[in-house]
């Protein structure tokens, strides 16, 4: 059996992860985000910014990998002002201590290996180390499976809810807020 692990993310990785991207979300967003949304992206454009990303000094990306193949990743950092208010736009008192969690995203055909908890685990101890005491995401509402997955770690939708326009669909996403306290059993 090959070696699952987690790691952060170097500017070697960025091919691999604008692939992941692309592969993923053609498989699975399609109907989330809108099929010309989706059939729109572009491999150099998406690895242009995953190098912007890698490199920024406030966010932190890590890859999973099994054996020598890299098959999903993760982005964390502190979570923007705009991300942890409240709906009227009031700051909750831990707003500077909330880690935000961009994505975790699992190429298909490596899931359900734990890949997926190994990277959401890895994210949440890196934003410990950075002074985070709880974390937030935005999963889009007719998305169950990656609901399922955060409840699956104790995170749950807070009641703030956003809408994103992708220029072909409107797209309700839901704010879950968790521990970054995560223990994985394999």
């Amino acid at each position: 059996m090959s070696t699952a692990d987690v790691r952060p993310a170097t500017p070697a990785d960025v091919t691999e992860i604008a692939r992941i991207q692309l592969e993923t979300w053609r498989a699975a967003y399609a109907d989330v985000l809108g099929s010309r949304t989706v059939a729109e992206l572009d491999h150099a454009d998406l690895e242009r910014r995953w190098s912007g990303a890698v490199e920024h000094p406030e966010t932190a990306v890590y890859v999973a990998t099994e054996g020598r193949f890299t098959v999903g990743f993760c982005v964390a950092g502190p979570a923007p002002d705009e991300d942890v208010a409240a709906a009227d736009g009031s700051l909750p008192a831990d707003a500077g201590r909330t880690g935000l969690i961009a994505t975790v995203l699992v190429e298909p055909r490596w899931g359900r290996r734990g890949h997926g908890g190994r990277l959401l685990a890895g994210a949440a101890a890196g934003l410990r180390e950075r002074g985070a005491e709880r974390g937030i995401t935005w999963v889009p509402q007719s998305d169950p499976a990656t609901l399922s997955f955060y409840r699956g770690a104790g995170w749950n939708p807070d009641g703030t809810v956003r809408t994103l326009d992708t220029g072909e669909k409107t797209v309700r996403e839901l704010r879950l807020t968790g521990t970054l306290e995560l223990r994985l059993t394999e």
